[in-house]
């Protein structure tokens, strides 16, 4: 019994140590066999994120071949944190603020080094040859294989420019009282410019216009005629109106009572045509008469021109004015473009175009001269070579009706017989892109009338055949007020149109004699 007792404790410590060991041994397995799965499943998952780099032989494969495609490779338990726990139980708390990774913005959180060492093949699949810089590249490594890839994303997928800021972002806290903090607020708010655009700015919105009726500018002494020519002085505050009761009106404009300053009578002429001069010196006026009259504005005295010496047009009732106010245009007959001096009043040449001329245009410097008429072309011509620099063809035009250049000289519009408005770049035009850069087709008769804003940012369009005939097309956008004419008004058959100077009034002429007057909200000055 001494013996059995003394050998008992013996073998029962050799049956524990033999179980540690057994224990120990299948921990060892089963770790190496996690450690195994887990490697699987890692590379199952790196081929899913950035492609098969450990099979390059299966790029050309569908997503259907690839292992794991039904979703089983996408998801896992990640134990790590688990062994993590067990193994570090005794650790400090300092000791894992130390091993702790910081990943900073710019710097990849993981990085895979067998990836130089694969070398892929991009010549042997159809869809990887587009990657190669060289036509007889083949092999490339795994890195340079990535980055090919990304760059291509990058080029097929452009990103936006207001998302991009060259400003770095630091890593840590941040509060409203950092150094950093209101900087940061001004970069959010640096790209607002076209997302918030504040009352009375520059920039003009589409869609809808804002405006407002006030009283008609010539209520205090309205026509009994069509209105022909309604035009601001540069001064703002003086209006003109002309039409076929052969009265010439001059009227203060408030936007309330709209004083009448002055009426002139011509008993000869029907006014078809008036318009100040851009110095505001003087007013031409035109009628269907083989003369012209001209009204000095110091001196309060009409002058009678014409006829013009070496021509036999029984007509000067359709003209332009140039910006630097040197020349008057004249549309004479068989194709003739007739330039009067200012100055002098007399005749300094002629241009000559194919078909007969309808519309005329100067450019904002008034050193060149745009002109359409019955062979559906423009013409630009040079005043200071009196030669023509280039003409074409108007697209869908078979007669041109209207002309119109923009403040800055970039833009013009061109009205057809047909209701139709292009709207060309002039340098693209002149480079020989006959392609306009948008066509207005809301009105469909004859357009007779077109005029920009102060600062180009409005179009308007009128045919005078159909009651409530005018349109206004925001210029950025290349579309059309959505508001205007303004909805159940009957604004009647519209004839002429002008902005005020700061296109704070628009004013608009009929063929019932009224000139109709609004505000136009979003421009502070008239």
């Amino acid at each position: 019994m001494t013996t059995l007792s003394q050998n008992a404790p013996t073998s029962k410590a050799k049956r524990e140590e033999t179980e540690d060991d057994g224990r120990a041994k299948r921990r060892k397995m089963e770790e190496e066999k996690q450690r195994e799965s887990e490697q699987v499943e890692m590379r199952k998952l790196e081929n899913l994120l950035f492609g098969s780099l450990y099979n390059p032989v299966s790029f050309g494969e569908r997503d259907g071949d690839v292992e794991g495609s039904d979703g089983s490779a996408l998801f896992r338990v990640d134990r790590s944190a688990v062994r993590q726990s067990v193994d570090s139980e005794d650790d400090d708390d300092e000791e894992e603020e130390e091993e702790r990774v910081v990943v900073r913005k710019g710097e990849a959180a993981w990085e895979d080094e067998e990836e130089k060492e694969i070398n892929i093949n991009i010549a042997s699949v159809n869809r990887l040859r587009k990657l190669r810089k060289e036509e007889d590249e083949g092999l490339i490594s795994g890195s340079e294989y990535i980055a090919r890839l990304r760059a291509h994303h990058a080029k097929l997928n452009p990103g936006t420019e207001w998302a991009k800021t060259d400003s770095g972002i630091t890593d840590g806290d941040s509060s409203d009282e950092g150094e950093g903090g209101g900087d940061d607020d001004d970069d959010i708010l640096r790209t607002n410019e076209d997302l918030v655009v504040k009352t009375g700015g520059s920039k003009l919105c589409s869609g809808l216009l804002e405006y407002s009726q006030h009283a008609d500018a010539n209520i205090a002494d309205p026509s009994n005629a069509p209105i022909n020519s309604v035009q601001f002085h540069q001064n703002a505050q003086l209006l003109l109106t002309a039409g076929l009761d052969r009265r010439l009106r001059f009227f203060q404009i408030d936007g309330k009572r709209n004083t009448k300053i002055q009426s002139i009578f011509l008993e000869d002429c029907p006014i078809t045509k008036a318009a100040f001069l851009p110095n505001g010196s003087e007013v031409i006026v035109s009628g269907r008469r083989k003369y012209f009259y001209s009204f000095d504005l110091e001196h309060a005295r009409f002058d009678k021109i014409g006829p013009l010496v070496g021509r036999e047009e029984k007509s000067l009732e359709s003209f332009e004015v140039s910006q630097d106010s040197k020349t008057v245009a004249f549309i004479g007959n068989e194709g003739y473009i007739l330039l009067v001096s200012t100055k002098t009043k007399e005749l300094t040449g002629t241009l000559k175009m194919n078909g007969s001329v309808r519309s005329l245009a100067f450019s904002d410097d008034g050193k060149q001269l745009l002109s359409s008429g019955g062979d559906g072309q423009v013409y630009v011509w040079d005043l200071r070579t009196m030669k023509c620099l280039y003409k074409g063809v108007d697209e869908g035009s078979t007669c041109g009706t209207s002309l119109c250049s923009s403040p800055n000289g970039a833009l013009f519009a061109s009205g057809t017989d047909r209701g139709i408005v292009n709207i060309y770049k002039k340098d693209e035009f002149l480079g020989g892109k006959r392609k306009p850069i948008k066509t207005v087709e809301n009105l469909t008769s004859m357009i007779d009338f077109m005029k920009f804003n102060h600062d180009g940012q409005i179009l308007a369009i009128i045919s005078r055949m159909n009651k409530n005939s005018v349109k206004l097309v925001h210029v950025p956008s290349l579309t059309v007020f959505s508001n205007w004419p303004p909805p159940k008004k009957n604004m009647g058959n519209p004839c002429c149109l002008d902005f005020s100077p700061g296109s704070g009034f628009m004013a608009m002429g009929n063929a019932g004699g009224k000139v109709l007057l609004y505000k136009l909200n979003h421009y502070m000055n008239a």
